[in-house]
């Protein structure tokens, strides 16, 4: 790979970011069209790409996917623990919590 000039890199890597979280824009406008249509099918291409495009910014932000995995299924016992209405109702909580664990 040829030496690129440091200043390149940072604007190449600035740039890289701020597409990304245009993208995250992006698809929370497509998924929230989607949810107005009705349209199981594109909801679920709009969650995934939704959540792809997040994990890709944690990356270039610096967090590894593993951490961010790490940090969710912190941020999952923490909401059970405080009782979060959708684990009350739902036990959404637990289930992404053993799904991530299952992994």
């Amino acid at each position: 790979m040829p030496n690129v000039p440091k200043d390149l890199d940072v604007a190449k890597r600035a740039k890289v970011i701020e597409w990304l979280k245009t993208e995250v824009i992006d698809q929370v406008s497509r998924l929230f069209k989607a949810l107005w249509e009705g349209s199981t099918a594109r909801v679920g291409d709009s969650l995934a790409s939704l959540i792809m495009s997040s994990y890709i910014l944690g990356r270039r932000l610096g967090l590894p996917y593993r951490e961010l995995d790490d940090l969710l299924l912190e941020k999952l016992r923490k909401h059970k623990q405080e009782g979060h209405q959708l684990e009350e109702w739902y036990q959404d909580i637990s289930a992404l919590e053993e799904h991530m664990r299952k992994r």
